[in-house]
């Protein structure tokens, strides 16, 4: 039975460990301010919380697992209203959306199609 608990938190934490790295990716690559904070804070829930299950899994039934049920929900709660309330500064602030739209080959740019 401790082999596959092993196995079980094995992966858990490496796919919240991938997550993260997505997520680091994610805010290297994309350029605009809306896209990485959505790439940080998905992916920051995701990789965290998969890793705190992980632990969770580890620890067994101990003190130990109540603390990383509480650190899970606060990160589960506190994570998307901290993202949601970046963009809406940004946005309230005037920070405009970048949007790239490549214009299709033969069109001559009017609205008709």
């Amino acid at each position: 039975m401790n082999g596959a608990l092993d196995i079980v938190t094995t992966v858990l934490l490496v796919a919240g460990g991938f997550f993260c790295v997505v997520g680091g990716i994610g805010l290297h690559r994309f350029s605009d301010f809306y896209q990485r904070t959505h790439a940080a804070s998905v992916t920051d829930t995701a990789g965290a919380g998969l890793m705190l299950v992980g632990l969770m899994f580890q620890g067994g039934l101990s003190m130990v697992t109540l603390k990383l049920v509480l650190v899970l929900a606060f990160l589960l709660f506190s994570s998307p209203a901290i993202a949601h309330a970046l963009v809406k500064a940004a946005h309230g602030h005037g920070l405009a959306l970048e949007l790239e739209i490549e214009d299709e080959p033969g069109r001559d740019g009017d609205a008709a199609g």
